[in-house]
């Protein structure tokens, strides 16, 4: 029981079974002890054919033992947060504070604007006072058939937001949810009359949407439905455009209530202004735009952002933030309610590992202990004072029933005129804005630095993964746009590292060790790709040469590669089963966790390199969040989508074709030499190496020479990767 006699809104409990998790720890800090001294021990010496290979597997050695140690910190001891949205209600209902609600889209094509009014509606029907909610839609696009479809969902909502409350629906998205609920119930004549009548509204709407969408333009007679679309009649392109700003319901009347005389959430749309010579900053420039714009409108103290393809699955997900930003005792020292990425679309086996279960599941757990979970862009509750640069004041506490203060009521027009220059592009010239208030500039990953400076400034983050996931996204559907993204990722996070942002620096002093390590699971993602390149790389072509590079069967030193062999990928196949996950998903994941650090991260390191040295500079990649029919075919049978051409696969396929010859010719050379060579013994580690990427690449193999359909292997790829392969393989031969 908490201070004068209230009881806690949140509640914190450590993991159980930690002993078993530090037992396995310290076995493995044994068994790599033992690998580091025969790799001292056993060095051949100066111009013995292999030495140079044998250093390099000696530090390939070491970087996987300091990448395990690192991740280790987020496993150590992991929490678990707990709500009482009882407690909450009881205590706060009447002065609730009001939250601003920032969803972003940047391209109409990749990101449907069916898609995106669909999580706009989802997050318009929380259970939360209506009035003390408002909604605002950054469209970076600029598209007016984003506006329209925008104009449509604010219709349906006077529908959609009392249907949902009368009979607590779940998921509050009307596409994910008439995708579940594809019949009315049959039990209850109420809510079966009206599902009939919300669905075929709903039904309407999405073919009006969608014939715009085939039209390409907003027929005129659309047009003179709504004063807004006046603001595209001097629309030169969505790169140069002054800002629009419309209100499409203004939750502050009286009079916007829905069809049952309930008050409505606000509703506003927002194409900040774009020109050519203005750098827009992406994503960060616009989440910006919209603190600034929302402080004018509704300034409310929290602000929630959602990436647009993340609809909300949970319509309590607010009061569960509000539970820890209104915590008596402990709520003065949290800036960020961070919720886990969970996806709608993933195949049963997970076929690319976009879920990141282990991640969301284990690794998150580790960082709230450590002093809270990383900024990830999306699905986060945050106290707006703090986003704009509030530093932590140890004594300085809100007293929400005092509310949350007051804001000059001006009319829709009024405010659509004033606050555009607050979305323009010379704004921000000459002051703090992406540096020291709101969303970072400068990186790609902005959600990640700016987690990390919103901590460096004293404050800390927690992290809530509820049973019922609060978002739900679309996960890329082809293997490309997984690569893709995950090199975009790694290149932003790497440049943190090699930043003033790096956390030992930046946080020295600053963020407890624990949290500056537990950064570094990310930071150092892209370096990974050196070590195992170099794994993948260098013993199958020693294994062509018969030059041994592990110890001998018969030896005792093959003990501690077994064990540390065997030990990890035991722990990770249970943790992952443990995370809900299956043994197919789990072998997925080792294929994801090999494709990823060979292409994903070998492009996004040698790009920020190319960055530090002045060649080459950051762009912001949208991934689309759709497929074809076909694309769509195979994902649901988990048949990998290669489609595409991209050097990532050249060098997936090189690197897979190169295992395969190398397999072959270590196993030629096992039969044919003399047994009391007793070449299997020292080739036997190599030989189970190249085997088991072998078997990781089956379906590269498949793509590049049996599949016939669209989404093999392009043909280029297929010759440019054999040749180069073969070419490699006669090079070691030769030298």
């Amino acid at each position: 029981m908490g201070k004068d006699g209230y009881l806690p809104l949140f509640e914190t409990k450590s993991a159980k079974g930690r002993i078993p998790y530090w037992l396995y720890a310290g076995s493995m800090i044994v068994g790599i002890g033992f690998i580091f001294v025969y790799r001292v021990s056993h060095l051949p010496a100066q111009g013995e054919d292999g030495r140079w290979a044998w250093i390099g597997l000696f530090l390939a050695d070491l970087w996987f033992s300091f990448y395990w140690f690192v991740t280790q910190s987020a496993r150590w001891n992991p929490i678990y947060r707990y709500t009482f949205k009882e407690r909450l209600s009881q205590r706060y209902e009447k002065v609730l504070p009001g939250i601003d609600i920032f969803v972003c889209t940047a391209d109409p094509v990749l990101e449907p604007p069916l898609m995106v009014i669909n999580t706009v509606l989802s997050v318009m029907t929380y259970s939360y006072p209506p009035e003390k909610m408002n909604v605002y839609l950054s469209d970076d696009g600029g598209s007016e058939l984003m506006f329209y479809a925008l104009l449509e969902a604010s219709r349906i909502s006077k529908y959609w937001l009392p249907f949902c409350k009368k009979f607590r629906i779940e998921p509050r998205s009307p596409a994910a949810y008439f995708s579940k609920v594809t019949e009315p119930p049959l039990d209850d004549h109420l809510m079966a009359k009206e599902w009939s009548s919300t669905k075929r509204l709903y039904s309407e709407m999405e073919k009006r949407i969608n014939n715009a969408m085939k039209l390409g333009r907003i027929p005129d007679k659309l047009r003179r439905e709504h004063k807004g679309f006046r603001e595209w009649d001097v629309f030169s392109s969505k790169r140069d455009h002054h800002t629009i700003l419309q209100m499409l319901v203004d939750g502050r009347d009286t009079n916007t209530v829905d069809n049952e005389g309930k008050p409505l959430p606000t509703l506003v749309y927002l194409a900040r202004e774009k020109r050519p010579q203005y750098h827009h900053n992406f994503k960060a420039g616009a989440l910006n735009a919209l603190i600034r714009v929302s402080s004018r409108i509704s300034n409310s103290p929290i602000i929630l952002n959602v990436d647009c393809d993340m609809y909300s699955n949970n319509s309590e997900s607010v009061r569960d933030a509000m539970c820890f930003f209104m915590d008596e005792e402990r709520s003065h020292e949290i800036a960020f309610v961070q919720f886990p990425q969970s996806f709608d679309n993933l195949t049963k086996n997970d076929l690319y590992c976009n879920s990141l279960k282990v991640i969301m599941n284990v690794e998150f757990l580790g960082h709230d202990s450590n002093g809270g979970p990383l900024y990830i862009g999306t699905g986060c509750f945050h106290r707006r004072d703090v986003l704009c640069g509030k530093k932590y004041n140890k004594g300085s506490k809100i007293d929400w029933k005092k509310g949350n203060g007051t804001l000059v009521k001006e009319s829709a027009d009024v405010l659509q005129e004033t606050c555009g220059v607050l979305a323009s592009c010379t704004y921000e010239e000459n002051t703090q804005w992406g540096k020291e208030m709101g969303v970072m500039y400068g990186i790609p990953v902005e959600d990640v630095v700016t987690g990390l400076s919103i901590q460096h400034r004293g404050w800390k983050s927690v992290y809530l993964n509820p049973e019922r996931k609060a978002f739900l996204g679309l996960a890329p559907t082809t293997l490309l746009q997984t690569l893709v993204q995950h090199k975009r990722w790694s290149e932003g996070d790497f440049q943190i590292f090699c930043s003033k942002y790096c956390p030992f620096l930046y946080g020295y002093r600053r963020i407890p060790l624990g949290l500056q390590i537990s950064y570094c699971c990310y930071l150092l993602w892209a370096p990974n790709c050196l070590a195992t390149l170099f794994y993948v790389a260098v013993p199958p072509l020693c294994l062509l040469r018969g030059v041994s590079l592990f110890p001998e069967l018969s030896s005792p030193w093959v003990l501690p590669f077994g064990y540390v062999i065997i030990a990890k990928y035991a722990y990770s196949l249970g943790e992952f089963m443990w995370c809900r996950g299956t043994l197919q998903g789990w072998l997925n994941d080792q294929r994801m966790w090999l494709f990823r650090r060979t292409t994903s991260y070998l492009f996004g390191f040698s790009d920020t390199i190319l960055k530090l040295m002045g060649f080459a500079k950051s762009g912001f990649v949208v991934t689309a969040k759709f497929a074809d029919d076909d694309v769509a075919e195979r994902y649901e049978q988990e048949i990998m989508e290669f489609g595409g051409r991209s050097p990532m696969f050249n060098v997936l396929a090189t690197v897979a074709l190169l295992n395969l010859f190398s397999l072959v010719a270590g196993l030629q050379r096992v039969v044919t030499e003399d047994l009391q060579a007793k070449v299997s013994h020292k080739l036997a580690l190599q030989i189970v190496l190249s085997g088991l990427v072998v078997f990781i690449n089956l379906p590269v193999y498949q793509g590049l020479f049996f599949r016939k359909d669209k989404g093999r292997m392009p043909y280029s790829v297929t010759y440019h990767s054999t040749i180069l392969a073969i070419l490699v393989s006669l090079l070691a031969l030769c030298y």
